[in-house]
């Protein structure tokens, strides 16, 4: 298996509408968001090519993930230090946790 679908696909009736990632080119604290984007990035857009996936480099600012979901929800988390990895599954907790919440509303 190519491991592309362990990924992240959308989940079935997901609210998910953008993710945006913020990150420093060069800071330490933003090693794990550069290196989330050169590892998962083309996978993620294969497997959601329909969502926006927006990279921003910006010099000195704190790594930020964010998820803008249906009805203009929005939802952001720091990223300092983390690693690729921790930084994809706190991508789909987010989605998780939207998923969640639009079904108890």
């Amino acid at each position: 298996s190519s491991g592309i679908n362990a990924e992240w696909p959308l989940r079935p009736g997901s609210a998910l509408r953008e993710v945006r990632i913020i990150f420093c080119q060069y800071s330490a604290a933003s090693a794990g968001a550069r290196q989330f984007v050169s590892e998962h990035y083309v996978n993620l857009k294969v497997e959601n090519p329909t969502t926006p996936i927006l990279i921003r480099e910006c010099s000195d600012v704190q790594p930020m993930l964010y998820a803008r979901f249906a009805h203009g929800r929005e939802k952001s988390a720091p990223l300092n230090d983390m690693v690729s990895n921790e930084i994809l599954e706190k991508l789909k907790s987010l989605d998780e946790t939207s998923l969640q919440e639009a079904t108890n509303s």
